[in-house]
């Protein structure tokens, strides 16, 4: 065999050799039959859920914050407006408007703007009424407000800074 010839076989039989682990490796990963996986694979993190319940009074208000700041968001005005009329007290609207016209800022978000991201953490029940805090994230900084929802009745009765 010339010098030629078996410096062409023995790449030949590299490239084939690189060829049949790639595909190994390729199909080994894919299905997943393999001993060992990528850390990245082994790591990953759960689907993201959100759950709730129409009975209870703290879902709502998480649900309320959500939809309310996605109409302000989008600038959907009467949708903002049926979200307070469905979710919040008359009480707590009539509350609302008193604060907006002297702040002259929105009374459930207590800002001018929009927040990119919201936050719902339960604070507990009792006396009638559930508790939370609505974390507010305003690029870099957030504020917090403090929802009372009534037990019974499931509506928003109370925002605080």
């Amino acid at each position: 065999m010339s010098k030629l010839s078996a410096k062409r076989t023995a790449t030949l039989t590299l490239a084939a050799t690189a060829v049949l682990t790639l595909a190994f490796v390729t199909s080994a990963s894919a299905d997943g039959s393999t001993a060992r996986q990528a850390p990245a694979a082994a790591a990953a993190a759960p689907a993201p859920s959100v759950s709730g319940s129409p009975e209870g009074a703290f879902t709502r208000i998480a649900d309320f914050y959500g939809s309310y700041i996605d109409a302000v968001y989008d600038g959907d005005g009467p949708t903002a407006d049926r979200l307070r009329a469905f979710y919040l007290s008359e009480a707590l609207q009539a509350e609302l408007r008193e604060w907006e016209e002297t702040h002259h800022a929105n009374g459930v978000l207590r800002a001018q703007n929009v927040p990119l991201k919201w936050k719902v953490t339960s604070t507990g029940s009792g006396m009638g009424r559930t508790n939370a805090t609505v974390t507010l994230t305003w690029g870099g900084d957030t504020t917090q407000v403090f929802v009372q929802a009534d037990l019974a009745t499931r509506k928003i009765v109370s925002i605080r800074d």
